[in-house]
């Protein structure tokens, strides 16, 4: 099996409102539905994310992207993977806009 991490993608431009009160518990029911079936393939919950800092030669900034929270799940292929994300929660109930899925792929080794 191979992992995947899968981030959860918020729209471009940040939401006006927060969903009301029936959407939320609708889309946390909906959530956990997901993920106790999908139990073995999820390696790593995740959860939500915070705000973001960029460090780069110029020092820290403060900047604003699109990643809202990650889970990792093992599947057999990136195509399986993918698939288990179709209809998702996170887009289907919240205002969420998708999920990417990539391969963790293994460190290099150190040359010789």
């Amino acid at each position: 099996m191979k992992s995947f991490v899968g981030i959860y993608m918020g729209a471009m431009e940040p939401v006006a409102e927060r969903p009301d009160t029936a959407t939320i518990a609708r889309g946390m029911a909906a959530w956990h539905k997901w993920m106790a079936d999908n139990a073995a393939s999820v390696v790593t919950a995740g959860g939500p994310l915070g705000k973001t800092k960029k460090i780069g030669p110029d020092g820290i900034t403060d900047i604003r992207n699109r990643m809202a929270g990650y889970i990792i799940v093992q599947a057999q292929s990136h195509e399986a993977a993918a698939k288990l994300f179709e209809g998702h929660p996170h887009f289907s109930i919240f205002p969420g806009d998708s999920v990417e899925v990539m391969e963790c792929l293994p460190i290099p080794a150190m040359p010789e």
